[in-house]
């Protein structure tokens, strides 16, 4: 197996685990694995997406300009940096 594209596992509480590509936003991760996300502008413009991070650090791939809690994050435009545990809002 290749490391060309390192991934970070993602614990998503009440749903399961997923591996998120390093280069892609975890918005897309969850897509990918068929997690229901509620999202609309996917630029951190109007925080839609707003998840609960219990654990772990992101990187934003642009500021985000919606208003964040200290303890949430925009999958829309951030990335794993490490293996993170999220809450989504279900």
């Amino acid at each position: 197996m290749s490391n060309d594209n390192p991934s970070h596992r993602i614990d998503i509480v009440d749903v399961g685990a997923i591996d998120a590509p390093t280069d892609k936003t975890l918005l897309s991760a969850l897509e990918s694995a068929d997690v229901h996300i509620h999202y609309h502008c996917r630029e951190g413009f109007c925080g839609a997406c707003r998840t609960t991070l219990i654990e772990g650090e992101v990187e934003y791939t642009t500021d985000p300009l919606a208003f964040i809690d200290d303890d949430e994050i925009l999958p829309c435009c951030c990335i794993a940096k490490s293996p993170l545990k999220i809450k989504v809002p279900l």
